[in-house]
């Protein structure tokens, strides 16, 4: 899923070529990115298209050769004046005179070659690791000849005619595994790699018979002399595709401003997004005396204690804990304000508590949707899925960012809040407040079947995690474990990388479980089931998935076992709940069977029934835990955390009965559902403080 769709696309069409391009937001001044190299699509801009159209009008274009551009045949077609000519006519297309031209590589040089030429469409460009020709030698790869046939292709031989046609797949992992040098760029890498493979070896053969717009490094000199708007040059310190003094000398002939990012390979955008978007951001708005809303400031002890809470959208059982310990931390420190930054389906169960929800949400992507649309018939690859996410965390964190930049808080604390983490680590320099971050597991897992290439993924992603804290421990000012140190399940989080366990006990504190609820609200069962409308010689079964939109396959089996079950258990009543993000029509009539959308408070219901049947979600399953229920869960095939994490978990208070979706038949999951009524229940008990424990330790730092 993108993080935002366009408002338009469409094709411009130029001697036969048709060239595809996207629109997004509407504000000025625009900003276009020209057609990007042709190796890859302009995709290449996700991470930076969704912050910018939120203030601007932008357009991407996808180059000849690539993405759903033509494909031409003639080498001349993909000469640097045809890009140059894209360009002007895609803004013909859209209405835009003038605009901030951006561009990386040899796009970067089609950014400063249309300001030359075309020095009335230009506001300002911005050039990322500048391929200007000629400008400087380039980097002395060691003897390689595109022509020569070998026996073996090693390293840079790889860029070869030969090689080309043989292993397209192979250059190109090698290519940009060169381009990427930072650690764990494995996304970044598939995101280029499949886009290079899209062009094919052919098709960039042709491509690359083009004609430069120069042939000497003084026509080069003085095309970029002639350039008259503000300029900006962007480069890796480690870039392997173009010499860092070529971004200097475009600075120095244009009197542009140069930026170095020390450390960084020749995609910056792709694996610095935030410092790069921050940087072409201060820069627009210098060139273009940009005015920013008015700001209001208050003196700090003129100001009420705020904190800002992030709560993963991924179900509704994060908020309602977080709920708690804000319950909770306003019970201690009465005079704070909570603050929400979140999404559907959160942001119903929050309001209909009483609960602020900052209008900076609605900027947010949505992760639910994303999780929606990576799902398949009860199956989640939740760690793929995640890996896939990565536009949209960028630019939810790029909405928490601008917000706290016009916001004082006195304290952030993120509950699995991914992009808040993640980004926060890789720009320490923007924290400014005491920051909290809550989990209820640790570690990525591999599904066995995801074989070794899955199992390196997920150490890479834990060895990231484990450098992050170790280089800035003091970033997280509280780390706490929604949980007990025997609920970690006894994994390792990969090769040389420690125990889970052992990592988790030194980096974190154990707050024990957060239920969400008192106990005292529930206490009285006869009197709940009364109010919910159960009768007393009723046998009531709960069916729920939880809040995202994943679960509707297991309803409609869940369904279909309803009459076996009422063979047995003749006073049986299911209630299923179908949540906010599933459409109770979307389900099938059973005759006894009641279907409901969203259920406020549904743990009251957990509460008062005789048995549940339940996804595998953590939340709901300790809500049945510590209500000790009967419950039977089926968690989402290839869900990593449900079926490894929360399994574990329920195994140490002795809960719940686990059945396998693929096994479970209607028939096997009535017989199921008749032998748990039978059962007693002998859990373990589920502590109940843990929201004033979680909310005592934050407010240390208030």
């Amino acid at each position: 899923m993108r993080a935002r769709y366009p408002d338009a696309e469409d094709f411009i069409e130029r001697d036969g070529v048709k060239v595809g391009y996207e629109v997004f937001g509407d504000g000025d001044p625009a900003i276009v990115f020209v057609p990007i190299d042709a190796i890859v699509q302009s995709q290449a801009w996700k991470a930076q298209v969704p912050y910018f159209a939120r203030r601007h009008k932008v357009v991407t274009i996808d180059p000849r050769g690539n993405g759903r551009s033509d494909r031409p045949t003639d080498p001349a077609a993909y000469n640097d004046v045809e890009y140059v000519a894209d360009t002007i006519a895609v803004m013909d297309a859209v209405g835009i005179e003038r605009a901030v031209l951006v561009g990386i590589c040899a796009s970067a040089w089609r950014a400063l070659l249309t300001a030359s030429t075309h020095p009335d469409r230009a506001l300002a460009v911005v050039s990322v690791g500048t391929n200007a020709p000629h400008l400087t030698p380039p980097h002395d790869h060691g003897p390689v000849d595109f022509e020569a046939e070998l026996d073996v292709y090693e390293g840079w031989q790889k860029s070869n005619r030969h090689y080309w046609l043989s292993d397209w797949r192979g250059f190109a992992e090698f290519f940009f595994g060169q381009l990427l040098v930072e650690p764990h760029s494995s996304k970044q890498l598939e995101d280029t790699v499949g886009w290079a493979v899209d062009i094919g070896a052919q098709t960039m053969l042709v491509h690359g018979e083009r004609t430069l717009a120069t042939s000497s490094k003084e026509e080069t000199e003085e095309i970029l002399r002639q350039i008259r708007c503000p300029v900006l040059t962007i480069h890796g310190d480690q870039d392997n595709c173009q010499p860092i003094a070529r971004s200097e000398l475009v600075a120095e002939l244009t009197g542009g401003e140069f930026v170095t990012i020390g450390g960084a390979g020749h995609l910056p955008m792709a694996r610095e997004p935030v410092f790069v978007n921050h940087t072409i951001r201060d820069f627009i708005d210098r060139v273009t005396s940009t005015r920013r809303p008015p700001r209001r400031w208050t003196r700090p002890l003129d100001r009420r204690r705020r904190v800002l809470f992030l709560s993963s959208p991924i179900g509704l059982g994060h908020s309602r804990r977080d709920i708690a310990i804000a319950d909770e931390l306003r019970k201690i420190e009465p005079d704070v304000e909570v603050h929400w930054l979140a999404q559907h389906p959160l942001t119903e169960l929050l309001e209909r508590n009483g609960e602020f929800v900052h209008p900076a949400s609605a900027f947010l992507a949505a992760e639910s949707a994303h999780f929606e649309a990576e799902s398949g018939e009860h199956d989640l690859h939740a760690f793929q899925a995640v890996r896939r996410m990565d536009e949209v965390l960028v630019n939810n964190f790029m909405v928490f960012s601008d917000l706290v930049d016009d916001e004082p808080y006195d304290a952030w604390i993120g509950d699995e809040a991914w992009d808040l983490d993640y980004f926060l680590h890789e720009n320490p320099e923007l924290k400014r407040t005491p920051y909290v971050w809550l989990t209820d597991f640790v570690g990525w897992l591999p599904m066995p079947d995801g074989g070794q290439r899955e199992a390196a993924l997920a150490a890479d992603y834990n060895a990231e995690m484990v450098e992050q804290i170790a280089r800035f421990p003091r970033l997280r000012d509280r780390a706490l474990f929604v949980g007990n140190p025997d609920d970690i399940v006894p994994e390792g989080l990969g090769p040389s990388l420690p125990a889970i366990r052992e990592w988790t006990e030194a980096n974190f504190d154990f707050v024990g479980y957060v239920t969400g609820f008192e106990a005292a609200d529930v206490a009285d069962r006869a009197a709940v089931r009364a109010e919910l409308g159960f009768a007393e010689d009723e046998t009531v079964c709960i069916v729920t998935v939880g809040g995202s939109g994943v679960g509707g396959h297991l309803l409609r089996k869940l369904i279909a076992a309803y009459p076996a079950a009422k063979e047995k258990v003749s006073n049986l009543r299911m209630i299923v709940v179908a949540g906010p993000r599933i459409d109770p029509k979307s389900l099938p009539r059973q005759r006894g069977v009641e279907v409901h959308g969203y259920v406020h408070n549904l743990y009251r219901h957990l509460a008062a029934c005789d048995l549940a049947v339940v996804q595998g979600g953590l939340t709901t399953a300790m809500e049945l835990t510590a209500n000790r229920r009967p419950f039977i869960y089926l968690p989402l095939r290839h869900h990593f955390e449900q079926n490894f994490h929360v399994r574990h978990r329920l195994r140490q208070y002795g809960a719940g009965r686990h059945l396998d979706y693929a096994d479970a038949s209607p028939e096997v999951i009535a017989a199921a559902m008749v032998e748990e009524l039978d059962k007693p229940v002998n859990y373990r008990p589920v502590e109940r403080d843990g929201a004033r424990r979680a909310a005592g330790r934050i407010a240390e730092l208030l």
